[in-house]
């Protein structure tokens, strides 16, 4: 019983220590910061909310019950194949003079070149979407289309929220000495201040706030989410989706967020969208409020009122019950039957604004043979 009650006690202390410990967590916003919130008509007693109600309810019961399902080994929640990359060259990242483009790392991670800029959106590029590798399931790519040191000087980095899966310490430690500027919602700036970011280089904003950046226009806007990377932070930090503004294109990020009346909102002031990067996938019927289900998601594209719209936050970690494909499956029997133009591209490719965005093939279904082109440059 000695024995048993000391190795309950060591992991205890153990857990405490990482947690209070470890840089992976961050740090909160300051009082005084904490103090100015409170003028927010979304920040109440000590925390951000949503502009509706929104089911945050999960007991610690029905949390456990939930783990067997979560861990079972189900074959169809990720790929039985290699999925093709398209691998990039830092050589054709440097080069500027060029439409707007984006690509896609997988999951809800982009390189955005807009109007001369270089920008990371939500630049998560570690294995793990966890404070510990041992704590969550790989990443489906062994590679990703460039390595992080191989990427060029960022212009700025634009974050929606500080969930793992988005917000990754690893990434930004190999980030920040190559970055200009940092843009995120209230509140954040404290996890990067932790992590060693110049204070003069982080923008944080509210929901309806605008900024000139660097000749863009950016726009923090609403979301139905919550954030925190703690075990007692949830909701200390703000949430959001982005508007990306340059001189010809005008580019929606959904972050995450659950379905709401704010997509219309968004739309009507600041749409239409040229293109929209909308969250799909890693739902969940107990956590609907939090996470749109597919058929949400192309009709949410069709309230901001986006010419094309793609679907993100899959293909990269399985964080939910359903299978790695469904989402995109879903999504766009949805979007063909109220007529969204939607498009699915491959990991690593460069989605051209300037051109007419057909999705090729389903490259989720099968694997296929790589080109010369498409192995790995390392």
């Amino acid at each position: 019983m000695i024995t048993i009650i000391s190795i309950i006690l060591l992991i205890a202390i153990v857990a405490v220590l990482f947690v209070n410990l470890s840089p992976q967590f961050g740090a909160n916003p300051s009082k005084e910061k904490v103090l100015q919130y409170e003028k927010l008509d979304y920040f109440e007693n000590g925390k951000f909310s949503n502009l509706m109600p929104t089911n945050m309810d999960m007991d610690f019961t029905e949390a456990i019950k939930m783990l067997p399902e979560f861990f079972k080994n189900d074959p169809t929640r990720r790929p039985d194949f290699e999925l093709p990359i398209e691998y990039r060259d830092s050589l054709e990242l440097v080069n500027k003079d060029h439409p707007t483009r984006l690509v896609w790392f997988g999951h809800s991670s982009f390189l955005l070149q807009i109007d001369g800029k270089t920008i990371l959106i939500d630049p998560m590029f570690s294995e793990v979407p966890s404070p510990h590798p041992l704590l969550g399931k790989k990443r489906y790519s062994k590679e990703l289309p460039i390595e992080v040191e191989k990427l060029p000087q960022i212009d700025m980095i634009i974050m929606s929220h500080d969930h793992y899966d988005h917000l990754d310490y690893e990434s930004i430690q190999k980030l920040k000495g190559k970055t200009k500027s940092f843009y995120m919602p209230l509140g954040m700036g404290a996890h990067f201040e932790d992590w060693g970011v110049d204070s003069t280089k982080i923008h944080e904003l509210g929901w309806w706030d605008e900024i000139q950046a660097d000749g863009l226009l950016l726009a923090l806007t609403p979301a139905r989410h919550f954030s925190g990377r703690g075990l007692n932070n949830r909701f200390s930090t703000l949430w959001g989706s982005w508007v990306i503004r340059g001189e010809s294109d005008n580019i929606f990020f959904s972050g995450d967020s659950g379905y709401g009346p704010h997509f219309k909102q968004i739309g009507e002031k600041y749409g239409p969208f040229n293109f929209a990067m909308m969250e799909c996938g890693q739902y969940n019927e107990r956590w609907t409020d939090i996470h749109m289900v597919p058929e949400e998601t192309a009709q949410a594209a069709k309230d901001i009122r986006a010419k094309t719209f793609m679907p993100i936050h899959w293909a990269a970690f399985t964080l939910a019950m359903h299978s790695w494909t469904d989402p995109v499956e879903r999504v766009i029997a949805k979007a063909k039957e109220i007529n969204q133009p939607v498009y699915v591209p491959e990991i690593g490719e460069f989605i051209e604004l300037d051109k007419n965005l057909e999705t090729e093939r389903k490259w989720w279904l099968e694997p296929k043979a790589l080109p010369n082109s498409m192995i790995s440059n390392k």
